[in-house]
């Protein structure tokens, strides 16, 4: 009896410790965020809504010119590619629409008639969406301007995509920072929002010092006392205005107060 006792107790004890190792091993085997889980973690998606509203999410700068913006409704978007550090324009089917690219940053159409607009050289876009596709080792960012930047409209009618062609292999086992490198030639992360708030934030007012907080205590008045010495009265007022030397008996003169010394000690103040 006192055998299966001892059974099982081992067992329950057994069985305690399955239990709290598998959590652990869980977190161990844990497998690290995908490239696409840290590039989103550092460019936070906006979400378009069916006005054109944004949620927005980071706002990033076009470095490179050659970006084009299609309406929202467009199922189709021309992708501009970015490779070898270069980042070559979507349309490149006739001179007038890659003129227009290069120079124009309001709503036009190319030769087949359809509506764009070019996104130049600093103008500040949201990313709606970000694909990593590691077989064929490219990036792709989906892009929407971002009106409320401009401080002239709330909305974001057009969108454009860019794909990121990397070194063959790149992929496979990937070095984040220089991939956020890469695409920074295009898309720079946008702080400057954050110094606009602080800017926007109301100054704090200057704390005072503890000697502004607390007026100076006016220094004692002088004490004149009878007995006091002519060395005692000079420390505490100063050289008198005039002196009335009597021999034995003098008297300094201040501005409103008159004391008489006999034998070198305050006999009288007046």
């Amino acid at each position: 009896m006192h055998h299966n006792k001892e059974i099982t107790f081992l067992l329950v004890g057994l069985i305690f410790a399955a239990i709290i190792a598998v959590p652990a091993a869980t977190a161990q085997n844990a497998a690290p965020p995908s490239l696409k889980e840290q590039l989103e973690a550092q460019y936070k998606l906006s979400k378009v809504h069916g006005d054109g509203t944004v949620d927005a999410g980071t706002v990033i700068v076009v470095q490179q010119a050659g970006i084009k913006g299609e309406p929202q409704n467009d199922l189709a978007l021309a992708t501009a590619v970015f490779k070898d550090g270069v980042l070559h324009a979507p349309s490149k089917k006739s001179s007038f629409g890659a003129s227009l690219l290069q120079a124009s940053t309001r709503p036009g159409s190319d030769t087949s008639g359809k509506e764009f607009r070019a996104f130049p050289i600093g103008d500040k876009v949201y990313v709606t969406k970000l694909d990593v596709n590691q077989k064929k080792d490219s990036i792709t960012f989906i892009v929407v301007e971002c009106g409320a930047c401009s401080g002239t409209d709330q909305t974001s009618a057009y969108k454009a995509a860019v794909s990121f062609q990397l070194a063959k292999g790149s992929l496979a086992n990937p070095n984040v920072t220089d991939i956020e490198d890469t695409i920074a030639k295009v898309f720079a992360i946008d702080n400057s929002a954050q110094g606009d708030q602080a800017q926007q934030a109301p100054a704090q007012p200057e704390q005072p010092t503890a000697q502004q907080q607390a007026p100076a205590e006016a220094p004692s008045p002088a004490q004149i006392q009878l007995g006091q010495s002519i060395e005692d009265v000079v420390t505490a007022l100063g050289q008198p205005e005039k002196i009335v030397d009597l021999g034995a008996k003098k008297i300094y003169v201040y501005k409103d107060l008159k004391i008489t010394f006999t034998n070198g000690k305050v006999s009288d103040v007046q």
